[in-house]
């Protein structure tokens, strides 16, 4: 068992989906946890499951000046922060063609997915580095940021700069001994994107072929990563991602057949794998 007792994991977006289940799972292994929450109810209720060493913060990090004030309550009321796991992200429901995109749709996604993690990693550092060697950071990205994805080019693109902030902040930390890792899940079931009820009923026996591993993710493979991440059992790992996506990456396209074949055609053809 990966055991964090004694220290201070701090989860951004922590409320609800893949950020409440880090949290918790960080919780478990012995951690005091603090969550930034933009979501008053969401709020109160992990700090209901986290018990009371937990701090839980409404705090929006979107915004620099409650960020600041955040990490000084993290420094003042727990001395040390080890890890910051930066979970904020999303693609806010703008699905539409690049050139629709309006300044406001630019300036909020790069907001949400980017900036954020650009104002409280700033702000987590000094901390991480005086608390001292053996910390971790782990950015959550998307499958979308290693392939392309349509109607939300904008989206992936900030994904995609998450793994650029990703490998050359490993590179400023590592005299630091402070190590910067990314995941980057397929479809998990979340407060944003809810496979189990948007797929119709009718479909859903096909969601074994469409994902190697036979389903979609859950909080908990996503908390799993970063417990991972965070331990000394990847002391020397840095720099690099984690796909945590059932095999999707690696299919690239190809979907298996009712017949326990291959396809990368939405229809099965008479030429058997491949179907071209």
């Amino acid at each position: 068992m990966i055991e964090f007792a004694g220290r201070t994991v701090l989860v951004t977006g922590g409320g609800a989906g893949i950020g409440r289940g880090i949290a918790v799972a960080f919780a478990r292994a012995g951690a005091r946890v603090v969550v930034a929450e933009i979501d008053r109810t969401r709020a109160e209720a992990v700090r209901a499951s986290l018990g009371p060493d937990a701090l839980v913060s409404v705090t929006d990090v979107r915004d620099a000046t409650q960020v600041k004030a955040l990490l000084d309550e993290v420094a003042r009321k727990c001395g040390r922060l080890d890890v910051l796991v930066n979970n904020v992200g999303d693609f806010l429901g703008i699905v539409k063609p690049f050139e629709q995109h309006t300044d406001e749709d630019l300036e909020a996604l790069y907001d949400v997915n980017l900036r954020q993690m650009f104002l409280v990693t700033r702000a987590a550092i000094p901390l991480l580095k005086k608390t001292g060697p053996g910390g971790s950071i782990i950015n959550i990205s998307t499958i979308e940021a290693f392939r392309g994805i349509p109607m939300n080019v904008v989206y992936s693109a900030f994904k995609a700069g998450v793994s650029g902030f990703t490998r050359s902040l490993a590179l400023d930390l590592g005299p630091a001994g402070i190590r910067v890792n990314e995941i980057a899940p397929e479809t998990t079931e979340s407060e944003q994107v809810k496979p189990a009820e948007w797929i119709p009923a009718r479909y859903r026996e096909h969601i074994p072929r469409w994902i190697p591993l036979g389903r979609f993710g859950q909080p908990a493979d996503a908390a799993g990563c970063a417990l991972f991440l965070a331990s000394d059992l990847a002391g020397w790992v840095t720099g690099t991602t984690l796909h945590l996506d059932g095999g999707a990456l690696a299919a690239a396209g190809w979907y298996r057949t009712p017949d326990g074949g291959w396809t990368n055609t939405p229809v099965v053809t008479d030429r058997g794998i491949g179907g071209v």
